[in-house]
């Protein structure tokens, strides 16, 4: 069995990462909370704040797909007058 880099196992383990140059913090915090949300990190931490019944969930849902459906249609309507 081969032995590893120790490096390369702190990669692995590492996360999400962002590097300070220029002492430019501002940056590099927009490049951090730009990451988190693209990684979901920070709608995850919402649905998770508080516990959620799966029948109250499904219900969020249903709604949110239901308010999807009528926008389309009140674009259609926009779009081809009917």
């Amino acid at each position: 069995m081969a032995r590893r880099n120790p490096n390369e196992e702190q990669k692995v383990k590492r996360g999400l990462h962002v590097e300070v140059r220029n002492n430019d913090v501002n940056r590099a915090m927009r490049k951090l909370k730009k990451m988190c949300n693209n990684e979901g990190l920070f709608k995850d931490m919402r649905d998770k704040e508080f516990y959620e019944k799966p029948s109250l969930k499904k219900k969020k849902e249903k709604a949110a797909a239901r308010k999807r459906w009528l926008k389309q249609v009140e674009k259609n309507k926009e779009k081809f007058g009917y």
